[in-house]
This record gives structure tokens, sequence and C-alpha cells, in this order.
């Protein structure tokens, strides 16, 4: 059985004090009346936390071991994923973020955040579940009519039905724009044909419905990815009470068998083998990957902090291995090596919270306050979000197999699950390529870096606070003036690369990515050592040096990363880009 114990304390830390809830969401019209802050908090990571721990967690080796399967255009999930899918609903947690106007809980999105943080620890393949639902309600709530809002996202939001998105098609990957599915208009509505790959959760029996969101062309439609237009395929049309009843033309033709996540039922999805699926435009026609962008930020949010999730179980198993296994006469966790690897998988995790949980605040003052700097910072941070922090994920839970040892090869321990979990999600949701491309790009780009000036002038406030604290604190200062430094030499060589050899701007564009979460977490550890160390005058609880301590150790083992990432986008890659591929 696995286990998994939310860390409650650092995931409220960095909440009410380092986001400081209370005063930059609590006076916002929209949660003037919730009471954000510490006691909603509590409540709410402590709700959370016991679903995860008692339910989700054990079902994690379940879920491995037993996944699902697809006969006869039926799929089977893994045992105790639709009572533990039910639970989560009953408790509001799919609508938790979402509109009370249509069964939502009206929550600040961090607290969301939080929650698929914890799901994600729990077990991954199992977190997909809600994860892509609340996309698929996210889109229909920005693009649909009143209409389609009522008929949907109620049933969604409490989670009695469930939601999916359908891109992908064999052979296009990425590249939407080559898709073959199309969409036949017919009256009020269209009918669709075509087949779907990779479709996360596409088909249970745990919800009373699943809304497919699916993306296909029109007969006229324009060619490539301008021609993409949006549909609402529910797998039961609705009565005229809004029940469920008559079943779809879509139907799951198998079950994908993957490196990691077996309990999600990944499916390939065929849309109108027989007299066709019938569809309803979501947005306007031709608009399709417009409004899927609307919902990419809270969706590639959601999918760092799934890099965030999983860390967090792998480290958890790893220390728990570390503290019982004896060698050499005391247990491994005494051995340097390991206590660097663990001190990096613990620190790493920090930083990555703090960063994810920080830019959910962005995410929602952008929402409601529609200021654009709010937005412009959440724009630059997201890709950085996704990328680095799934990163990251990949890197822990290799450490985590590694601190076990040859045991950690052994599928039984549970170790190397976490490792074979966390390699999907630097892939999907657009690959990490990709995001550090739209980084550069699009969002560094476009408004000639003054978002990412913006954010280095706030880095450069915490180094002068760090300048009149103890020694420690001017140490973890030092170290993030030069990281800072480094940085804002590596956007100028971006900047002046997109605007004379954009190819080398994209060669260079991973690096600068990881730059960037190198640099933002070591931020935010400097911001949390020099909270905790106000903290230490008023309170004795361990909590608050061993903050200062993981802040030292970020600052002196993680962030001088960064500095060989700037020093590879500095370079301008003449090394790459003249390797004719050819010679590979």
């Amino acid at each position: 059985m696995s286990s998994y114990t939310a860390p409650l304390q650092d995931m409220q830390f960095v909440i009410d004090e380092l986001c400081n809830v209370s005063a930059k969401l609590g006076e916002l019209p929209a949660f003037a009346e919730l009471g954000v802050g510490s006691e909603l908090s509590a409540a709410l990571l402590g709700e959370s936390a016991k679903l995860c721990s008692g339910v989700v967690a054990p079902l994690r080796r379940v879920g491995d071991t037993q996944p699902a399967t697809c006969q006869d255009g039926q799929v089977t999930l893994a045992p105790g994923y639709a009572d533990a899918l039910q639970q989560l609903a009953q408790g509001g947690w799919f609508g938790i973020a979402a509109d009370p106007d249509y069964g939502g809980q009206g929550l600040p999105e961090i607290y969301g955040t939080a929650a698929c943080e914890m799901w994600n620890a729990a077990d991954m393949a199992f977190a997909l579940a809600p994860i892509l639902s609340i996309g698929a309600a996210t889109a229909i709530s920005a693009h649909g009519t009143e209409q389609q809002k009522t008929a949907y996202l109620e049933k969604m939001h409490t989670g009695e039905w469930s939601g999916s998105m359908n891109l992908t098609e064999s052979g296009a990957g990425s590249d939407l724009g080559v898709m073959t599915s199309r969409a036949v208009p017919e009256g009020d509505h269209y009918r669709l044909y075509g087949q779907k790959i990779f479709i996360t959760w596409g088909d249970h029996d745990a919800t009373d419905n699943i809304i497919h969101l699916v993306l296909a062309k029109l007969p006229d439609a324009p060619a490539g990815s301008r021609g993409i237009s949006l549909f609402i395929v529910p797998k039961f049309l609705l009565n005229t009470d809004g029940s469920p009843g008559e079943r779809n033309d879509v139907w799951p033709v198998s079950v994908e068998h993957k490196l990691g996540i077996h309990g999600s039922p990944t499916c390939v999805m065929a849309f109108g083998e027989k007299e066709g699926a019938i569809g309803y435009l979501l947005g306007e026609e031709n608009q399709g990957l417009a409004c899927m962008f609307t919902m990419m930020n809270e969706a590639r949010l959601k999918i760092g902090v799934q890099g965030l999730g999983v860390s967090e179980g792998a480290y958890q198993k790893a220390l728990a291995y570390a503290r019982e296994r004896v060698q050499g006469g005391v247990p491994i966790i005494e051995h340097a090596d390991v206590k660097r690897m663990l001190l990096t998988m613990k620190t790493s995790i920090e930083a990555m919270r703090a960063l994810a949980y920080s830019e959910a605040v962005t995410l929602d003052r952008a929402h409601h306050l529609k200021d654009p700097a709010e937005q412009a910072r959440i724009d630059l941070m997201i890709p950085v979000i996704k990328g680095w922090l799934t990163e990251m994920g990949d890197e822990i839970t290799s450490l985590g197999v590694q601190v076990h040892g040859g045991m950690g090869f052994i599928e039984e321990t549970g170790a190397a699950q976490y490792f074979r979990d966390a390699r999907i999600a630097p892939i999907y949701e657009g690959t990490n390529g990709i995001q550090a491309v739209d980084l550069v790009s699009r969002k560094l780009g476009r408004d000639g870096g003054a978002s990412m000036e913006s954010l280095l002038a706030d880095v450069q406030a915490t180094i002068e606070q760090c300048g009149a604290g103890t020694t420690d604190i001017q140490a973890i200062g030092t170290a993030l003036a030069a990281a800072r430094q480094d940085l804002q030499a590596s956007t100028g060589a971006i900047l002046g690369q997109l605007s004379d050899r954009s190819e080398a701007a994209q060669a260079g564009a991973y690096d600068y990515m990881m730059q960037v979460g190198y640099v933002v977490g070591g931020w935010h550890m400097a911001r949390s050592a020099l909270l905790a160390q106000a903290r230490r005058a008023e309170s004795d609880d361990p909590f608050y040096p061993r903050k200062i301590r993981s802040a030292c150790y970020y600052s002196e083992h993680i962030l001088p990363r960064a500095q060989s990432h700037g020093a590879v986008v500095e370079s301008g890659s003449s090394a790459l880009l003249d390797f004719d591929s050819e010679w590979m």
C-alpha cells in the first residue's frame, strides 16, 4: 500500500505567509465574503489531505498493477478508482474555483492548485481525471452560450459528469493544423467523424456522462490551424430535461499501453463510425484553437503542479527508506551523498511549490482585476511553471529511485512508479521545447522584455532586503544577486537574437526557460528565508530555522545551475545550429 502525508505546514506557509492571500485575494470583490486566510486554508487543506492520504494514495499501486482496460467499446477502471472519484466529487473539489452560479465553490485558484498537488502526490494517474474535467469546464465557461453553460457546467462542477479534451491525432502530434477529423453541419448541430489518440480519461463509467471537447474541421475551413473549430460532444445526448439520454456515436477503441500513469484510461477515441457523433459548436467557427488557448494558463499551471506533486510523493518514499535502511552501521540518511540527494529533492520541491502557488495568486488577480501587468506576469511565468517544474519532476523522481539503490529498480518498492509516471508531464500539454519557444518568442518578445524587467526588479528588491539580514540571509542574497545578473544578461542576449537571429533564440530557448526557473525558484526561497527569519523572533517552531537552512542549501547547491544555462544562451548556440542534421 502507498502512503502519503500532505506537507500541510509548508503548504500553508506558502499560501498564507509567502503569498499573503488574505491581503492579495481576500479584498477582491469575488472573495471578500469568503474569509480568505489561515483558517480557511487550514480547513480546506486538511480536508483534501484526509481524502488524498486515506482514499487516493492507497490506489496508486492498484492502478499501476491493475490498469484500465478496454473491451468491446467499454472501459473498465482500476479497482477503487470510481469510488474515489465519487468521493472527490462529493467534496466539491471538481468545482473548487468555479463560478458559484454554475455549481462551483467560487474559491481562489490557489486552493485548487494546492489540492491538485495533493492529488498528484497521492496518485498522478487518478489526478488526471479532475484536471481534465476542470479544463473542459473552463473552456465551456469561457466560450459557451448561456444554454451550453446551463446544460453542462453545474454537472461538471459537481463531478456528476466529467470532461475530456480531444486534440491529438495519429500523424498530427503538436501540429494540429494537419488534423483530419471533420464536422458536417446539420441543423442546430454537427456530425463529427474521425479518430483521436492519447485522450486522457477518454472513457469510463465512474460518472453519469462524459463531456468531450473535440477539435475538428468544417467542410469549407481554411487550411492549417486557422481552420479548426471546437465542439461539445457528450457521451450521452441530453434529454429535454437535461438528463443523459441516448448514447452518442463516440466510442473508445482501445486503451494505450504506457510507460506510466497506468491507472489513467488514456484512450483511442472514435467519433462517427456509425451515423456520426452529434456535436455542438463551442465558440465561433474556425476559432477552435483560440478557444482552447483560453484555458491554457490554468491547464499548464496544473501540469506544472503534476511535476511538483509527483516529486513530493517520490521524496516522501525516499526519505522513509533512507531513515530505515541501515548500511555501514547507520541509516543511509547519514551518508553525505544520500543526504545530498534528499536535500536536492526537498529544497527543489519547496522552490517549485512557492513558484506555482505564487502564480496561482497572480492568475486570480489577473482574472478578477483585469490588470494588464498581472496578466503579463502570469503569461510570462506559465511556460516556466509547466516546463521547469516538470523537468525537475523527472530529476527528483529519478533521485528517488537512486536513494533506494538497487531496491529502487525493483517495482515492488514503488519508487520506480513515480519515475515512470512523471515522465509524461514534460511531453503533454505542449512539450517543454514548445513551452521554451513560447517563452522567448511570444512572451518575452512581444513586450521587448518589459514583463521580465518587472520581474527582475522584484527580485532585486528581495536581494536588497537580504543585505540587512543575518549572515545566512546575506549569503542567500549574494547568490541570488549573481544569478539575477546572469539572467538579465541572458535576457538581453535572447532579445538581441530575436531581432536578427531568431533561430539562435529558439536554440537557446530551453536553457533560458530552465535558467528562469532556477532563478525565480531561488527568489522565492530567499523570500521564504526572510519571512522565516522574522518569524523566529516570535516563535520557537523548528519549521522556521529549517526553512532558512533549506534556502541556504538551494542557493549553494541548486541555484548555481542557472549560470550554466545562461552561458549556453549567451553563446548563441552556434555549435548546435552549425551541426548538419545529416551528420547525426
